[in-house]
């Protein structure tokens, strides 16, 4: 009957309804998906702070941003080929983003190329990508960690000191941007006669192990007689320690480090290391996780502004955020890493420690 009468209601009614659908469906349509996330470590050994620092403070900061954001976290374990592995298993478990610290240069430039091919960004975190067109780049001034150990060595040692140098890997761009770093500030001084590098060694892979045989070796080129050693990082500085303290050198050699790693901690107040270089790596961190949400989204526009430098990596310019290392010693350490919250007094002496 209503038909009847009224023979558009029907055709009026199905157009709202239609329209009613369409209205409620719009929000699905514009809800953005949670994004997935890679975030790829290179080793253990090299350097424990990646997965007792970086990745749970990673993590911690996808998930404010994002709670729903899914994290796949891996580490190589000192392989280039378990690194690509891991990134290709990400792209087929759907990441959005990878943020990678590469293990050699052919892993980062695989990793991109492997991406690039899905359409998926990368991140190079703490380690830079070369030969292969990031998206963007974040760390820490790595030439000036360099500069600091080797400047923190010039004016502790009198003149004419002898020193060893144990260099990081230089197959990835940290472990020379240390390097290059070190002798910026050591080569003019050795010039003028007012240091002498007496041995120098490049480890593979920051391996510890290897720094301590290196060390070894050095020491018996010198017949011990050394009084500083630039060590690259913190991990390698507990190795280099433990080939002093069997020759009873310990405490009386200046040694530097890199990461203020609990153990590292440790031995600056006990006594046997000199000094490390403090990166705040949950400003690292952080900065990465706000890289990737904006680059796995619909922000990837804004993403440039949020640099705030470029580097060459050899396939371009790099949008990046560098961050600023800082020297920590005995009588800076509650000024630094603990008031940053880095780390605690309980913690630094509860760390183990080779050389102890």
């Amino acid at each position: 009957m209503l038909a009847y009468r009224y023979p558009n209601i029907w055709a009026t009614f199905a157009v709202r309804l239609v329209c009613g659908l369409s209205l409620l469906a719009v929000p699905v349509l514009a809800q953005q998906k949670s994004p997935t996330i890679a975030f790829l470590m290179p080793c253990s050994t090299c350097a424990d702070r990646f997965e007792g620092q970086d990745k749970p403070l990673f993590i911690e900061a996808v998930r404010k941003l994002d709670p729903a954001a899914k994290v796949i976290a891996n580490n190589a374990q000192g392989s280039t080929e378990a690194q690509i592995s891991q990134a290709e298993a990400s792209l087929t478990n759907g990441a959005n983003a990878i943020v990678v610290s590469p293990f050699t240069e052919a892993a980062g430039a695989a990793i991109v190329d492997k991406a690039k091919a899905q359409r998926v960004p990368v991140i190079s975190y703490d380690g830079l990508i070369t030969g292969a067109s990031a998206d963007f780049y974040i760390s820490f001034q790595n030439e000036k960690v360099g500069e600091l150990q080797a400047k923190f060595l010039a004016d502790h040692l009198p003149p004419g000191a002898t020193i060893a140098v144990i260099n990081g890997s230089q197959d990835i761009a940290p472990g020379r941007q240390f390097k290059a770093g070190a002798h910026k500030a050591l080569d003019p001084l050795v010039a003028a006669g007012r240091l002498v590098i007496g041995y120098e060694a490049d480890i593979q892979g920051f391996d510890p192990a290897k720094a301590q045989a290196a060390m070894e070796q050095g020491l018996t080129k010198l017949n011990d007689k050394v009084d500083g050693v630039l060590v690259a990082n913190d991990g390698m500085a507990g190795a280099v320690i433990t080939a002093l303290t069997a020759r009873h050198l310990n405490g009386k050699v200046l040694v530097t480090g890199q990461d203020a790693s609990d153990a590292g901690l440790q031995r600056i107040l006990a006594g046997d290391q000199t000094m490390s270089v403090y990166k705040a790596i949950k400003r690292e961190a952080e900065a990465a996780a706000k890289v990737a949400i904006a680059l796995s989204g619909d922000q990837a526009q804004n993403v440039k502004a949020m640099a705030t430098a470029s580097v060459d990596n050899g396939a371009g310019q790099v949008p990046a955020i560098l961050l600023e290392p800082v020297v920590v010693t005995r009588d800076n350490i509650d000024d630094t890493v603990i008031a940053d919250g880095f780390t605690t007094r309980e913690r630094i002496k509860a760390a183990a420690t080779p050389s102890k």
